[in-house]
């Protein structure tokens, strides 16, 4: 029965949600009562151990419903590789601020110059702030849409896209697409014009676009509306990834 006031406490925790508290909450009785805390403050602190706890939960439910290859920071990227790149502009992209805007960013340069680690930097951050997030290829998108629109749940899955916050869409211009492709792709980057920010790398100049979609037509539209509210990084230089590879073979 001596331990009844304890069960009953950890099932209410338990049907509360609040792991934290019910983690907690007897070692931080002791640690205050040995500071001499009175019961307020006691509880301000365990409340404060829950928020961030859960803080922390909500940042990783965010990374893991983003489907990232990999978690890189930006902290972890070596400006100094690419001396083309903004450093400063990057840096103010990670306070998130175009995302509330709804505006786009496109990072442009040849493959291997960190065009993934920066949109996965952003991304993460983005997680951070709290802003939901989604990863993908362009030709692993593509083939998600055009088999969608075969089983008759494209309409679901653009509308799914829609919400997102951030759109990462990764290594446009490896692969040309197809006719379909291409007008499914446009279609999904139309419906999200002002109503979510979409972040694209691609290893094509604008001028070459015309090669991944097609028609000239359909590319004009396309950056039309993907450069009406964007931000460009150009990312030009020796591969990032190279230089990288040489660097842990010097220090072995």
């Amino acid at each position: 029965m001596s331990n009844a006031p304890e069960l009953l406490l950890a099932n209410h925790l338990k049907t509360l949600r609040l792991p934290t508290f019910l983690r907690e909450h007897d070692k931080l009785a002791r640690i205050c009562a040995a500071e001499g805390l009175d019961h307020v403050r006691y509880l301000a602190r365990l409340t404060e151990l829950e928020l961030i706890d859960r803080e922390r939960r909500m940042v990783e439910r965010r990374i893991k419903s983003a489907k990232f290859p990999a978690v890189k920071s930006l902290d972890s990227f070596d400006f100094k590789a690419i001396p083309s790149l903004n450093k400063m502009m990057v840096l103010e992209l990670a306070r998130c601020d175009w995302i509330e805007r709804r505006e786009n960013v496109i990072e442009l340069g040849p493959s291997g110059t960190g065009k993934t680690h920066i949109a996965l930097g952003l991304g993460l951050a983005a997680c951070q702030k709290g802003m939901s997030v989604a990863f993908v290829t362009a030709a692993a998108l593509v083939h998600e849409l055009m088999e969608a629109r075969d089983e008759k749940r494209l309409l679901r899955l653009q509308r799914q896209l829609a919400k997102v916050s951030l759109l990462i869409i990764d290594e446009l211009g490896f692969v040309p697409l197809s006719k379909t492709g291409a007008e499914l792709l446009f279609e999904l980057i139309s419906q999200r014009y002002e109503r979510g920010s979409t972040l694209i790398t691609s290893n094509l100049p604008f001028e070459e676009w015309t090669e991944t979609f097609g028609t000239e037509r359909l590319t004009g539209a396309l950056l039309d509306r993907l450069t009406h509210h964007v931000n460009i990084l150009e990312m030009n230089g020796e591969s990032y990834r190279l230089n990288q590879s040489k660097s842990r073979l010097t220090k072995t």
